[in-house]
């Protein structure tokens, strides 16, 4: 089948088809006399097995180091240790992402709880020292976010994050 054909029966374009060509994912691609490419109707298996692994969060890479050559010869040690690693690699995002929605519904609701008398900046102001005295290890703060805070903000922030860590023992 030509690349017009493919593309309709896999859903990608011809440029992606091409793509994965040039990288060694697709292999299985004769060029007829005129210059045409000819793809046998395996490729269109192929072309999901990569799409599908890729919605996965395979890298191409992975991809390409688990896809045999022909899909009669897979090497299926190999096989499940990489999905067993991309489960492991999942769940690990989800721990990640499960901790992010909980600090950002913490951050919402301390940006709420904003004193009537306090106006904006002096809240953001406010939300930020909490942050950084409450979870300074759960934050991805560099030194240029620090000097947002005067030194004597830091100061309070620390302090009084000791005080909450010495009263709750």
């Amino acid at each position: 089948m030509k690349i017009g054909e493919l593309a309709r029966l896999s859903g990608l374009t011809p440029s992606r088809i091409r793509f994965y060509e040039r990288i060694g994912l697709l292999k299985t691609v004769d060029r007829q006399s005129n210059g045409y490419r000819t793809y046998p109707q395996q490729a269109v298996m192929i072309l999901g097995l990569i799409t599908t692994a890729q919605r996965a969060g395979f890298t191409l890479d992975e991809i390409r180091s688990l896809l045999p050559s022909d899909l009669k010869h897979w090497d299926h040690a190999t096989l499940m240790d990489a999905l067993t690693r991309k489960i492991a690699d999942i769940e690990a995002l989800q721990v990640r992402l499960t901790q992010s929605r909980t600090h950002l519904l913490r951050l919402i609701e301390d940006i709420q709880v904003r004193p009537d008398d306090m106006d904006c900046a002096a809240n953001a102001h406010r939300v930020l020292t909490n942050m950084l005295a409450e979870h300074p290890e759960a934050l991805d703060v560099t030194s240029d976010d620090i000097r947002l805070l005067d030194a004597t903000d830091r100061r309070q922030s620390v302090s009084s994050g000791r005080r909450k860590k010495a009263a709750s023992r």
